[in-house]
């Protein structure tokens, strides 16, 4: 089978993902994409008209972020013509896929030269919630099926309620979160003051050249234990909200699977992952074109794997993705330099890392989208360029980068840096 490089890998800041308030607010997302694949095409001499596809995640395919944004992003960036562009949807693990299926492609022989990707302005899509419920629309940790055979069969609820649920499973507390979120926010911090990240974003300007944002928006560095104490659950007016036709709550959805569970609203914004606005781009290429084109590669792709989980729980997946992808490389989580996984909720990290038996510091040892935000369809590849700038900066060899998707899914990808 043929290797599949990354040649590169650049991303935005993100900017708070809240209308009238973020950097890019205002902004069509197509722009975040353009600017990140003209950066990619820019800092490699790319000539496009090599390039065979762009595959781009986004999970809000609505609005400004309907249409297919990999295709038309790239025309936008000035891409040659002959650059075919497909926009898919795996909730949260967007990004990911994206970069999975482009490997895929490169592996197989299929293509030579891919860039994946993905976008998101949270900014937009929170504008469209009363037209998503009046329509029954599905977003990541939206309303469910609404059929009610499959909601009595395998009921999904929000994800937050869902996060509340699986704290108590497993016996982790409050005050344990809230230190997982404190920390993560520490390592930001220092992440940001080091120039860690620095390698990878790219500013973002307006039409006329100006510049938007070059820096991280979200991150608040004065964050302590003892501040997100004082923070109120957020999760709680979601309990008793109708979920499905029959009327069945968030909450009585988690119940009706698991009746004798006994749960509360404990996660809130310093453990839960930031609503921000972002976009994210990796170069893909085989081994022959790198050569043929004089590029540098940096890592390659071992193996990528999909799982299903509980959608009910819906955040249990990246443990199992995890175990899966380590099998099919032939590796352990001892091999394992640099772990990513998504910070959609405290609870959710801090599972991965008891189950695993991981040491803290290889496990998101830049902080996460608690203290960075998370832009849904661009997050996954954000967190693939985060964990190879880490292995080039501690001189680490495997990377291993997974995250939990609505419906109760994982994917996972292990690199190796070359």
């Amino acid at each position: 089978m043929a290797e599949a490089y990354i040649i590169d890998a650049v991303r935005t800041p993100r900017a708070i993902g809240k209308t009238g308030k973020g950097a890019y607010s205002g902004m069509h997302p197509q722009h975040l994409a353009k600017a990140v694949l003209a950066a990619i095409r820019d800092r490699n001499g790319l000539d496009t008209a090599t390039v065979d596809d762009v595959i781009w995640g986004t999970s809000a395919q609505m609005g400004l972020q309907g249409g297919d944004m990999g295709r038309m992003a790239a025309l936008d960036a000035g891409y040659d013509v002959k650059v075919s562009g497909v926009t898919l949807d795996r909730f949260c693990g967007s990004g990911l896929t994206a970069t999975s299926l482009a490997a895929g492609q490169i592996m197989a022989g299929l293509e030579d030269c891919v860039i994946a990707g993905g976008t998101e302005m949270m900014s937009h899509v929170t504008d469209y919630g009363m037209m998503l419920r009046e329509k029954k629309a599905h977003v990541a940790g939206g309303l469910g099926t609404n059929n009610p055979t499959l909601d009595a069969l395998h009921p999904q609820t929000n994800q937050g309620v869902a996060a509340d649920a699986i704290a108590a499973m497993e016996g982790i507390g409050r005050a344990e979160l809230e230190a997982f979120g404190a920390e993560s926010q520490r390592r930001a911090a220092v992440a940001i003051k080091e120039g860690r990240f620095d390698k990878s974003v790219i500013a973002v300007t307006d039409a006329d050249g100006n510049v938007v944002l070059d820096h991280e928006e979200y991150p608040r560095p004065e964050t302590t234990a003892e501040s997100l104490a004082e923070l109120k659950p957020a999760f709680a007016m979601f309990y008793d909200l109708p979920a499905t036709r029959d009327g069945t709550s968030f909450a009585g959805q988690i119940k009706r699977r698991y009746p004798d569970l006994e749960f509360a609203p404990v996660h809130h914004v310093g453990t839960s992952s930031g609503v921000v606005d972002g976009a994210a781009a990796i170069l893909l290429t085989s081994k022959e074109y790198a050569e043929k084109h004089g590029l540098t590669p940096r890592a390659r792709v071992v193996t990528a794997v999909n799982v299903g989980d509980d959608p009910t729980l819906m955040l249990n997946g990246p443990v199992p993705a995890a175990k899966k992808a380590l099998e099919r490389a032939g590796l352990t989580a001892d091999d394992i330099d640099v772990f990513e996984v998504n910070e959609a909720f405290a609870v959710v990290v801090e599972k991965f890392i008891r189950d695993l038996g991981l040491p803290r510091e290889k496990v998101n040892p830049n902080g996460g989208a608690i203290a960075l935000g998370h832009p849904i369809g661009a997050t996954g590849a954000v967190l693939i360029g985060t964990a190879l700038d880490e292995l080039e900066r501690i001189g680490g060899r495997y990377a291993l980068i997974t995250m939990c998707a609505a419906g109760g899914m994982a994917p996972a990808i292990i690199i190796e840096r070359i």
